[in-house]
Parts: C-alpha cells; structure tokens; sequence
C-alpha cells in the first residue's frame, strides 16, 4: 500500500496491453492501490468499459446512475462513458481491472448445458437511481484513444436524477456461480468456468473472457484433476483473489499475477504434477480459493512498469525443472 495520499484512480497501474484501442478490439490489464477517496475528482473511460475484481477491502463506486458497493469475491463491470467516482469502504483497497476494449461483456452461451449453471442473469444486480446536486467545483478525468485530459467544472457531474434501459453498471457475487465438471472422467475445456466473455465474432476466440475457478468438488476417475500441460490460441492473465491455486500452490499469493502468452506451452508446476498423481482418486472439495484469469485471442505485451517491478519472478521458469520424462515406450502390437 502507499504511504502518500492515493487515490483509485492514482493508485492504477497497467501490467498488460493486447490489441488497440483505435480498433476497439483487445484489452489491458491493471492493478489499482488506493488509501483515500475520490471526493471532487471524477472519471469516465471513452476507450473501454472496465470490469473491478477487488482483492483486498471494499469499494464504493459512486456513478450517475447509482451507487454500487463491492467487496473481494464480487466483481462490478462500469460501461464504456460512464462518469463515476470511487470511495473506500475499509480504508485501503488492492485489487484488479480488466480494460476491454472491444464488444462489451456478455453471458456466454451455455450451450448443451442449457438455461442454468454457470452464471444466471438472476445474479446480476443494477443499482436503482441516486443523484448529487452539488453545486461546488469539481474536475472530470477522461481517457480518449490511450490518453488523459482534464476538465474543470462548477458543479458535480454525478447530478443525473433518473435513467433508463440496460446500459448500465453491474456488479456480481462470484459465490453465486455454479460450476459444473467431470462426474466420470477427463478433463473439460476451462471454459466451463467462465463467468462474463466479451466476443470476438469468430467463434472460439473470445475478445476476453472472464474465467474463475472457484471452490468446487473433484469427483473425475483415472483423470488428472488440474489443468493439463498444454498451449492454445489465448493468453492467459491470472489473479488470485484468495487462498491457493491448486496448480501453483507455492509462489502464486493473493494479489499477484501471471502471464501464459498465447501458444506458449504451461501447466501445473512439478509440485502440483506430483500431489495430483499421487492423490487418492475420490470425490475431494477444493475449497478456500478464488482465482481468475482474463484472457484474450490477442498476445498480451508486458509493459515496461510491469517488466521492472521489484517483485518480479525472475525464477518462475523454474518452477517446471523438476518434471520428469515419464514416457515408457511404445506399446507393442499392430498400429496398421
């Protein structure tokens, strides 16, 4: 956390860009810090709608449309040209933002599972109409193809006294998804997890999608329960909210990040392969985490604030030495 006075939109920092902002397709990824209100200072995003993952103290999104209040294990998705400001509801707050840029969020569709699981509609919550009739000096923030302007006016610009339709902030209880999974054996497409996908227009290859992976049972037999090892058309950013990730569960902490770029081989580190091969295969809960991951069809570059932190794991490559080459040969017999 800073020491200085830091606001929500101060205290942001961008750790990955994928695509444009002038083609309106792609995304960038940012972690925000914050220690004091936005009391007279406004923002609105005309390149994006932005979609919060707080991960440590709540937040208080004061827009004009209405007030919405979010705590880590909920998310709130702000339209593109939304005016709003943000309090502190514990004093500090941590947390993630996904920038889209392109279509806005949407449910995905379920498919052969149908009209319930995953995330319901019945879920997500508005908030009802509220105004500010402030009649003091107060700036806006705005951000317009990649750049910042400010702009000074006589009166708070949160004094909207009703709306209409469906464009409009919305927030969402990760708790209240319903996951499903294997009851047999194999391993389902992670997909099965995704809560919110911005589309692309080509099938199967989201502009973003918005995964979690939530406490859950295990039931599948003679299958390896984590992720596979494998490499796909889509770059993989993850956070963690709380508790372990079942396929890192040393390094990866609440509040940090990682980045699989599209088509570069991962998968759970040699201490996860070990736990999983060697556990009793029964129904086991996986229970006390929420992890993430935004991921897009787009590469997403590393930026230079990103590339100098500090806490940089220059190691993590590491994590993979110990994998051992398991293979025993060939099978005999006819393969014609």
């Amino acid at each position: 956390m800073p020491s200085e006075p830091t606001d929500f939109i101060h205290g942001m920092r961008t750790m990955t860009t994928a695509g444009d902002v002038f083609g309106q397709a792609g995304m960038a990824s940012h972690v925000y810090v914050a220690n004091t209100d936005m009391v007279d200072d406004h923002f609105f995003n005309a390149d994006g709608e932005l979609m919060v993952v707080p991960q440590v103290g709540g937040v208080r999104f004061v827009t004009e449309m209405g007030v919405i209040e979010v705590q880590p294990g909920e998310i709130c998705v702000l339209p593109r040209g939304l005016t709003f400001k943000v309090e502190l509801m514990d004093g500090t707050a941590r947390g993630y933002v996904c920038e889209n840029y392109g279509a806005k969020f949407t449910l995905p569709d379920r498919g052969p599972i149908g009209a319930n699981c995953l995330a319901n509609p019945r879920d997500f919550k508005t908030p009802t109409a509220w105004y500010e009739d402030k009649e003091t000096p107060c700036r806006i923030v705005v951000k317009w193809c990649g750049r910042f302007h400010v702009t000074e006016i006589g009166h708070s610009p949160l004094d909207v006294v009703a709306w209409h339709g469906n464009y409009a902030p919305y927030k969402y209880d990760l708790a209240t998804f319903s996951p499903v999974g294997a009851i047999l054996f194999d391993h389902p497409d992670p997909s099965i997890f995704t809560v919110l996908t911005a589309p692309s227009g080509e099938e199967g290859t989201a502009n973003i999608d918005f995964v979690i992976f939530p406490p859950r049972w295990m039931v599948a037999e003679d299958t390896f329960r984590p992720p596979w090892y494998h490499r796909n058309i889509m770059s993989e950013f993850m956070g963690l909210i709380h508790g372990q990730y079942d396929a890192k569960e040393e390094g990866f902490v609440p509040g940090g990040m990682s980045l699989h770029n599209m088509m570069l081989a991962h998968g759970p580190d040699a201490t996860g392969f070990e736990k999983a091969s060697r556990a009793e295969l029964k129904p086991v809960k996986l229970d006390h985490t929420m992890a993430f991951m935004f991921e897009t069809r787009f590469p997403q570059l590393l930026t230079g604030y990103a590339a100098g932190l500090e806490t940089l794991q220059a190691d993590y490559v590491d994590c993979w030495s110990d994998l051992k080459k398991r293979f025993n040969g060939t099978p005999e017999g006819d393969w014609s």
